[in-house]
């Protein structure tokens, strides 16, 4: 069973993996990461673990049972209560339900764990996966994006108030770890 963990120093190899094998199918619908990203990948994933520890995000990933990445999941926080949702998942387990599983499980990890009260998320107009993901977690569009913000792609932006009942209220298929239980 797949299980949601925040990210630790030792998913570096498995989430390089991860963005190498789907490079191509998320330039299709948001913005490659491009070479750089590829070759600092060490130092990036060393800052956003800083920044997890000094609470300006929170970073999971959906690890498979063989220990490989799933899915990347982003809370950037923002403001006081606000955090920008970020994601993206594999190619194979694209259509399964796993990101709108795992996206309804952030929202509330958002709320009780991080104490926030608004999430936002951005996606491009091409990506109709992600905005059919956004509407079943109870995301709202609030308006279009600014084209520097999706790389240059045209988009919208979606906001959900976590203190408002209007997601769905199942709870998560997933196990959740924090770093220091594994």
């Amino acid at each position: 069973m797949p299980e949601l963990q925040r990210l630790r120093a030792d998913h570096a190899a498995a989430v390089l993996a991860f963005e190498l094998a789907n490079r191509a199918y998320f330039a299709a619908s948001i913005s490659d990461r491009g070479d750089e990203f590829f070759d600092q990948f060490t130092e990036q994933f060393r800052a956003r673990l800083a920044d997890q520890e000094t609470h300006g995000g929170a970073y999971y990933v959906l690890v498979a049972d063989d220990g490989s990445v799933m899915g990347r999941f982003t809370l950037v926080f923002t403001e006081p209560g606000t955090a920008e949702l970020g994601y993206r998942v594999a190619q194979h387990v694209t259509g399964r339900g796993v990101a709108t599983a795992t996206v309804h499980e952030l929202c509330r990890l958002a709320q009780v764990r991080h104490g926030l009260h608004t999430l936002r998320a951005a996606t491009s107009l091409k990506n109709a996966a992600s905005q059919r993901v956004l509407t079943k977690t109870g995301f709202v569009p609030t308006g279009p994006t600014n084209p520097a913000e999706l790389g240059g792609k045209p988009g919208t932006w979606y906001q959900r108030d976590l203190t408002a009942d209007n997601g769905p209220t199942s709870g998560s298929p997933w196990p959740i770890t924090q770093p220091s239980e594994k």
